[in-house]
């Protein structure tokens, strides 16, 4: 799903990924090193924010490992949708979620390709200068986070860069 920006969320033309059941069974290790062999690193664990927010210097993967979880992607005015344990999505960078309600089981793990940093924005108006310019600097990762470069990640994401490239 491709994402339009609204009010402060820039959100991406690279579209959201969703992957469903593709970590059933897995654990937090087992999926921290399914990721990093897709050298999706800096790996975490815990739920996800229950604030608006997104993140403008790298892409990011949320599996889910436990529990279940009703996310707002795209900011305030997105799209729900509902995560459960098996589920992972890839977010561009620029792409809003929030957890809307999740149960009390949660478990996530996350990652970022490369040896990116992310940072934490909340959809400011304000920032949209500097998060734009943050976004035209982050690049396409090579592999997607849970089937490695023979994935669709790299495929799709480059597709729809060239659509929206400037000067086309």
């Amino acid at each position: 799903m491709v994402l339009s920006p609204r009010g402060g969320f820039p959100n991406s033309p690279l579209p959201v990924l969703l992957y469903r059941a593709a970590l059933a069974g897995a654990d937090a290790g087992a999926c921290e090193a399914r990721f990093a062999a897709a050298d999706w690193v800096g790996a975490w664990r815990d739920g996800i924010y229950g604030f608006h927010h997104f993140h403008s210097t790298a892409h990011e993967v949320l599996g889910i490992l436990a529990g279940s979880v009703a996310v707002m992607l795209g900011g305030p005015e997105g799209r729900r949708v509902q995560l459960r344990a098996g589920d992972a999505v890839v977010l561009p960078a620029g792409t809003g979620h929030c957890n809307l309600a999740a149960d009390g089981e949660l478990l996530v793990v996350g990652a970022y390709p490369g040896a990116t940093s992310w940072d934490l924005r909340r959809g400011d108006p304000a920032e949209l200068d500097e998060v734009r310019a943050n976004l035209q600097k982050v690049p396409l990762p090579a592999a997607d986070p849970l089937h490695g470069a023979d994935g669709p990640l790299p495929r799709l994401w480059r597709e729809a860069a060239a659509r929206t490239a400037p000067g086309r």
